[in-house]
């Protein structure tokens, strides 16, 4: 179980946009969509896991707001191009490709002038990761979407900051790595 509060970057970057359409990659047990849904955003929010979908859309339910839940991945869901004015991905499962899929992926959802939002742990002991079979390095990072922004991108925050949670899961990371680009064009 997670904290069941939207993460600081998101909360500390959408506090400033005008709500509009929002995708919620990899969105567990929905906190971010459905404070995000509060602000009066209309939230698409994916996960893999039918378990946490399950919990989100209780979560959603005990405070009567009303989201787009989908059942996929990334990859396999079926996105407008250039849908939304905001792509969050808070920690995301994303396979590394040679063909760069997900990055794509992340990047073709945004709308024009709308907002790229990747956030990532910082000083990951990959070794430590390694010993429970999680190897970092064959996850997509901020560091790797980054890379595929080109001049339609105007780079907002590329950035490691602190990070202040003392519960629920993922309670013992320090740090953050984040992105937050705009389409400009």
């Amino acid at each position: 179980m997670w904290s069941g509060e939207p993460n600081a970057s998101l909360v500390s970057i959408v506090r400033g946009l005008e709500p509009g359409t929002a995708l919620d990659v990899g969105c567990g047990e929905g906190a971010d969509a459905i404070w995000l849904a509060g602000l009066g955003w209309q939230v698409t929010a994916i996960d893999v896991s039918e378990v946490a979908l399950r919990r989100a859309r209780a979560a959603a339910g005990r405070i009567d707001v009303e989201l787009e839940w989908l059942h996929a991945g990334l990859l396999e869901a079926t996105l407008p191009p250039g849908g939304f004015d905001l792509v969050s991905a808070q920690y995301p499962a994303l396979l590394r490709t040679a063909t760069h899929d997900a990055e794509r992926s992340l990047l073709s959802a945004v709308a024009p002038h709308g907002h790229l939002l990747v956030v990532h742990h910082a000083d990951v002991d990959v070794e430590e990761a390694r010993s429970h079979g999680f190897d970092p390095n064959d996850y997509v990072s901020p560091a790797d979407v980054a890379t595929m922004l080109d001049d339609d991108w105007e780079v907002v925050v590329d950035d490691r900051r602190p990070r202040h949670v003392v519960a629920g899961a993922g309670a013992g990371h320090t740090h953050d790595v984040i992105l937050h680009a705009q389409r400009v064009r």
